[in-house]
This record gives C-alpha cells, structure tokens and sequence, in this order.
C-alpha cells in the first residue's frame, strides 16, 4: 500500500516540476536570461509610468547626463535597476525620482505592474519582487541642463 502512495507522489512531483519548468526549458534544450536583459526591459516598463521622472539615484542621474554630452554615447536604460535573475525568477529594485504632485502610494503600484507584467512577458521569468526606493521629487522648472547664474550684484 505504501508502494503505490509513492509512486502516487512522485508522479505528482514530476508532473509539478514539468509545468512550473514554464517556457523557458523543455525537452529540447533551455534559455537563461542575463541580468541585463532584465534590467533594460524593468527600465524601460518603469519609465513608461507617468508620473516617473528618471531613475537612479543624484550621482547616477549626473554620469547619465555627462554620458549624453558624449558623441556615440547613449544614456543607459538600466540605470536606477539592479535586478537579480535565478532560473526562474527574477526580484527587482528600482531607484526613481517622481514628478511633484504624483501620489507615491499610487504611482508605486503602477510601475510595480507595468514592471512585472513587462517582466513576465518578455522573459518568461516570474518576477517575485519589485522593490522601489523613492529617491526625490523632481519639482516644475527643476531643470538639470540649467545654465542661468543667478546675479550677485558684483563686479566680474
């Protein structure tokens, strides 16, 4: 009796472990997904959200604009995104800077969608995760390429 409850469960097991195997493997070989491509596809899903201003931290934010003055260069999509991606799944942190004005709690929720279902389409990993660190407000005519000095009165 006892026989045919294990082959009972290891049925069952292998039967489990076929479907939550998902997309990413099967008979035929399987498909690892780097970090980085995770990191660009959260990237780009965050931005999306209205309500985001950029991504990434005060220092990052700088690199990224300096980078842009650069001829050939391009702004780096996965900026503000560290990702860590296992066989099948991935968790997700993202730094942003939101728009003044925009509810935190809601615009929170938004990307943490957008993120996940971008995520999980694209790659096929199930995201477990997505941690998001408000890191400032962007407020109107806070303009990072602004070059204006203010007048001090004084003699040049």
């Amino acid at each position: 009796m006892t026989n045919s409850i294990a082959s009972n469960t290891g049925a069952r097991s292998t039967e489990l472990d076929k479907i939550t195997a998902g997309a990413l493997d099967s008979s035929r070989g399987s498909t690892t997904i780097a970090d980085v491509v995770v990191s660009k596809v959260a990237g780009l899903a965050a931005r999306e959200v209205s309500g985001v201003h950029a991504l990434g931290g005060g220092a990052a934010r700088a690199f990224g604009a300096l980078r842009e003055r650069i001829p050939g260069a391009s702004a780096s999509v996965s900026q503000g995104v560290s990702v860590e991606v296992g066989e099948r799944q991935a968790a997700i942190d993202l730094q942003i800077l939101v728009e003044y004005g925009v509810s935190i709690a809601d615009l929170s929720r938004s990307v943490r969608k957008n993120v996940i279902t971008a995520v999980e389409q694209i790659t096929g990993l199930e995201v477990v995760e997505v941690n998001i660190n408000v890191s400032d407000v962007h407020l109107p005519g806070d303009d990072e390429g602004d070059d204006t000095k203010t007048d001090t009165g004084r003699v040049l």
